[in-house]
């Protein structure tokens, strides 16, 4: 069977290469003599393996060396409280900005730990905009001002952050990292699930400032503190050693194809391919204000339910899978990460314009 065009908001398509080298190496990695599953994180073989990995991530997002970057377990949503565990340590307050689900989420966790001060929402219209902000709201003790920079459900992302002042801004970065530029210094602490842009489910890429580490909650449990983990290199228990390795493959495909700023470019074009067509057409129909549209996630509907079920159906025979959209918004999306090729949008639309001819 030939492969699909995997439009699935995570886990996500990997990029051909890495699949090819993944398995090229599964039996025997290197001279080790054995599979990376089946390595001790303590060898040295693996010891270079995550060591390469942060390296080349740093270099793509440019790092700075006063922040860590971490490679742990548990997913985005344990980082929902993780973050007010760590950094809800001065005055117990955060400031939210919500959406979406995760930042819903996020806020939920954060309310078990201090007082969560939403600056603003725009769940009023199904989350389909990102809401403007008004500075006057920001408190200025707030722990953290926390936001999802791209929302893989609802398709909006940020096009100008907030300036929170000496207040660290903490940010979901799961649907877009590595697909477009970002000041890193900007930010107290971001993170990413790998599942959607940098590999298989398992690891969690932190990319924290230094200083935001060491002030965790006395009811912290060990796991769950990032001191634990800086000081042990991500390696205080046994890491997503599998997950590790893959995202580390990706994030050397991402070097060869010219770094995190020629990603951005080819994102652009993909996503421009898709919203034009969205524009023009008077069948399908995006749901995201225009200047919100996230370069990653594009959900949009038909007029009715039935079609919409209909356009899923044939989509799926004709092997562009996983466009259902979320369950909360209903429609289609589609997903288009750094390993989705050009050819695979055009030939999405290709599609899309013959259904909108056969069903008009």
């Amino acid at each position: 069977m030939e492969r699909v065009y995997n439009f699935s908001a995570g886990p996500s398509m990997l990029p051909l290469e890495v699949l090819e080298k993944v398995q090229k190496e599964l039996v025997c990695y290197g001279d080790s003599g054995m599979s990376v599953m089946e390595m001790s994180h303590r060898s040295k073989p693996f010891e270079k393996i995550i060591q390469s990995a942060e390296a080349t991530l740093r270099e793509l997002m440019n790092i700075p060396e006063n922040y860590k970057v971490l490679f742990l377990q548990g997913g985005g949503s344990t980082q929902f409280a993780m973050i007010p565990l760590n950094l809800m340590n001065k005055n117990n307050k955060c400031d939210i900005v919500l959406t979406g689900q995760w930042s819903k989420k996020a806020k939920s966790e954060a309310l078990k730990y201090g007082k969560v001060n939403v600056i603003a929402s725009s769940e009023d219209k199904v989350f389909s905009y990102i809401p403007e902000l008004d500075k006057s709201k920001f408190d200025p003790e707030a722990d953290y001002f926390y936001i999802t920079y791209n929302n893989t459900i609802y398709g909006t992302r940020y096009t100008e952050l907030p300036d929170t002042g000496n207040v660290p801004l903490v940010a979901d970065i799961s649907s877009n990292i590595l697909s477009q530029e970002i000041d890193v210094s900007k930010f107290g602490l971001l993170f990413a699930g790998a599942q959607k842009n940098v590999g298989p489910a398992g690891v969690t890429v932190i990319i924290i400032r230094e200083d935001l580490i060491g002030n965790a909650m006395d009811i912290t449990p060990t796991m769950l503190d990032y001191k634990i983990h800086a000081d042990n290199a991500s390696l205080y228990n046994t890491p997503p050693c599998f997950a590790i390795y893959v995202a580390g493959l990706v994030f050397e495909w991402v070097k060869e194809k010219g770094g995190v700023k020629a990603m951005q470019k080819i994102n652009e074009k993909k996503a421009g391919i898709l919203y034009n067509f969205l524009d023009e057409s008077d069948f399908f129909k995006g749901t995201v204000v225009p200047k919100d549209r996230s370069l990653m996630n594009a959900p949009f509907v038909l007029p009715t339910e039935e079609l919409n079920a209909k356009f899923i159906k044939e989509a799926t025979v004709a092997g562009f899978v996983n466009l259902k959209g979320h369950r909360t918004v209903g429609g289609m999306r589609a997903s288009i990460y750094n390993a989705m090729p050009v050819e695979g949008v055009e030939k999405l639309v290709a599609f899309m314009k013959k259904f909108e001819m056969d069903n008009k």
